[in-house]
């Protein structure tokens, strides 16, 4: 037993039988206990080193983007109700429930009160910046889990600060869900980047699985595009699945979270319907199915194994379509079908003059992504170093596929041909297929981009410190050795992160010195006078964009606005809209007055928009879909005609008997008209 126990001390040197067993086990057992303390006392330090750089990184992060809104605005400064109305669109309505809340008289009962602190306004919005602060740290973990070193979680965190024009829009649309959702998604990246390694304890495993959950369901409540985003997740873990490049144990369980996530958030919003009719359960569902249909899915030949693999392509795709319409029938839902409308006009399935596809159409945020774009990135070096991990990486994963299909992934390695297998860890796997399909999501819809942006981050700076990636290049180029893979894989980040500060740290310090204020005086003077000059019941009509503000700023109730997720919501803004498009005043009465309105506001920037090119201003809208010839010079749709009657937002503007018998007057200025609707018996 002594010599066994020294051999393997000592990796198989020889031993003198008749030596005592004291001399013979000191130097070798002592030599291997202090490299192993020792490595251990550098692994600590390491991770504790990295812990505060992680730390620092995401505080500073989140100290810079509010002090970018600082100097922006000088929110400091201004009145609550410009505060108010600087948060645009629907951020003022979001920020309008915190304030609803926090006015509460039994909500200020059951939470501590920190008003003689920090102002309301002020604790909702450093609550979104020090998200900033998870969402950086989460992006820095990833990487860091990836490559093994901490310098590329660095490397990730400097990039995503300085693409930050692409990566995020926190700064100037602070209540948008999407910020409140892409930290929690961030890190469910990092836990199912971790969950992914290999030689898991049972503990860390489970442990890791709850992290999952917890943070899917905290993405999934804060966000209405969450069903869509876990898809294209679920079809990466699928596509892997498929090719076994992924243990299929973890990605049922995975299945199952998701699942269970979206049932927990669909009770806490009183039994959400759309949630039950996402995509989502119905292909996880039929995932789950078809595999237990179908036997031995992964053994056989090549021919074998991608004959069954197309069969249960087809299955699944099959069921999930089955599943959803089914569930749809059943609870009579329709709530995204202007979402399936919007991607079959989008990719050119048939064109269509319908209102809810075409107001997505035309909004540059739904469009392509523009080439500039790249031109940004890769001033940070970011796009090519991305394009060239992501091809190595595409190569590698090719190869590992065609040999597990074909099931030569069991041939026993030898030193000779350990020199030439290519590899590809699970959690680089997924990382992969993650950043192509979110890439692909990207680069059809730009508002998706912060997706796939920060993302990149975090994969190009894995590339770039990784002992796989290094290792793979060199054995291609015959100069591998472990001597020149640690030395690229630490000076080639440093290099890069020297550039960086060379390059933008001057721009950075620029930025924050530079100093504006908010001036919006119409949109302020509108929002004084209805609360001043109307009752605290009064029903207001007109733009979902400025109704969130009016909402926000004086808590009066709304016709409309833009939460789109409900059909019924939908058909009403587009019967409120009429008031844009060429109607008759008895018929736009007829319609405010149906949903209760008392008064509507008219925006010159809507009824004389110049933005969009025609055909996409919202007037053009309504006329097509209302079967009207649009304004100006152009081609019309044949089976458009003329409209008996002027555009309403101009006309009522005349004062004619046939508008004032039903509309007043009661405010003007340069940007709003707003007319309070005559009571008839």
């Amino acid at each position: 037993m002594t010599t066994v126990r020294q051999r393997r001390a000592g990796k198989g040197t020889e031993v003198d039988e008749d030596q005592p067993s004291e001399e013979k086990n000191v130097k070798p057992d002592g030599k291997v206990l202090s490299d192993h303390t020792g490595r251990k006392l550098w692994d600590v330090l390491s991770v504790a080193v990295g812990g505060i750089v992680a730390v620092s990184l995401g505080l500073l992060t989140s100290v810079y983007v509010a002090t970018l809104h600082e100097n922006d605005l000088w929110f400091s400064n201004i009145k609550e109700v410009e505060r108010e109305i600087s948060f645009r669109t629907e951020c003022g309505l979001y920020y309008s429930y915190y304030k609803q809340m926090i006015q509460a008289a039994s909500i200020q009962q059951g939470i501590v009160n920190c008003t003689q602190y920090l102002e309301p306004v002020y604790f909702y919005i450093y609550t979104l910046f020090g998200l900033q602060a998870v969402y950086v740290i989460a992006l820095y973990v990833t990487s860091w889990l990836l490559s093994g070193t901490w310098l590329s979680g660095l490397l990730a965190a400097c990039w995503y600060v300085t693409n930050r024009v692409d990566t995020t829009r926190v700064e100037f649309t602070i209540p948008l869900r999407e910020n409140w959702a892409l930290p929690f998604f961030a890190v469910q990246i990092a836990a199912v980047t971790y969950l992914f390694r290999t030689h898991l304890q049972p503990v860390q495993e489970k442990l890791t699985l709850m992290a999952v959950f917890i943070a899917t369901f905290l993405f999934s409540v804060t966000w209405q595009f969450n069903q869509f985003m876990m898809l294209i997740q679920a079809l990466a873990l699928f596509i892997l699945d498929c090719f076994d490049m992924l243990p299929t144990a973890k990605v049922t369980w995975l299945y199952i979270i998701q699942v269970s996530g979206l049932l927990l958030v669909c009770v806490l919003q009183f039994f959400n319907s759309m949630i039950l009719g996402s995509l989502l359960i119905s292909f996880n569902a039929s995932v789950l199915i078809a595999r237990t249909v179908q036997k031995n899915l992964k053994k056989g030949g090549l021919l074998n194994r991608l004959g069954k693999l197309i069969l249960h392509v087809v299955l699944v795709l099959c069921l999930t379509f089955v599943i959803n319409k089914f569930v749809k029938k059943i609870l009579n839902l329709e709530s995204d079908e202007h979402i399936f409308k919007f991607l079959k006009a989008k990719f050119g399935f048939g064109a269509t003059r319908d209102f809810d596809a075409n107001l997505y159409l035309c909004e540059e945020a739904f469009g392509l992504l523009p080439l500039n774009t790249f031109s940004r990135l890769s001033d940070t070096l970011l796009f090519y170093i991305y394009v060239f991990v992501l091809i190595l990486l595409t190569v590698a994963a090719v190869i590992v596929a065609f040999r597990n299909l074909s099931g030569s992934n069991q041939v026993q390695c030898t030193e000779k041909t350990e020199e030439c297998t290519i590899t590809l860890k699970p959690d680089a796997a997924y990382n992969l297929t993650h950043t192509v399909l979110f890439g692909c999501l990207a680069l059809s819809t730009m508002r998706m981009k912060y997706l796939w942006t920060s993302h990149m981050c975090v994969f190009a700076s894995f590339g770039l410190c990784s002992t796989e990636v290094w290792k793979l290049i060199l054995k291609c180029i015959r100069l591998h050795t472990s001597q020149r893979i640690r030395l690229i894989k630490y000076s080639v980040p440093i290099i890069t992160l020297l550039y960086i500060s060379y390059k933008f740290w001057p721009g950075i310090m620029d930025e924050l010195s530079e100093l504006r204020e908010f001036y919006d005086p119409d949109t302020v003077e509108l929002m004084n006078w209805i609360k001043s000059n109307t009752p605290n019941t009064a029903v207001f009509a007109g733009s979902m964009q400025l109704l969130a503000g009016v909402k926000l700023c004086t808590g009066r109730t709304l016709t409309n606005h833009p939460h789109y997720e409900d059909k019924n919501l939908r058909e009403r803004t587009k019967q409120i809209y009429q008031i844009y498009a060429k109607r008759s005043p008895e018929d736009v009465y007829r319609i405010l007055r149906s949903f209760g309105t008392d008064y509507v506001i008219l925006e010159d920037s809507i009824c004389y928009e110049r933005r969009h090119s025609r055909g996409c201003r919202l007037r053009d809208l309504l006329d097509r879909a209302n079967g009207h010839i649009m304004d100006g010079l152009g081609e019309n749709e044949p089976e458009l005609r003329p409209s008996l009657y002027p555009r309403f937002c101009e006309e009522i503007k005349k004062n004619l008997p046939s508008y004032t018998v039903h509309f007043t007057r009661v405010f003007q200025n340069k940007t709003f008209h707003v007319y309070k609707l005559a009571k008839h018996k």
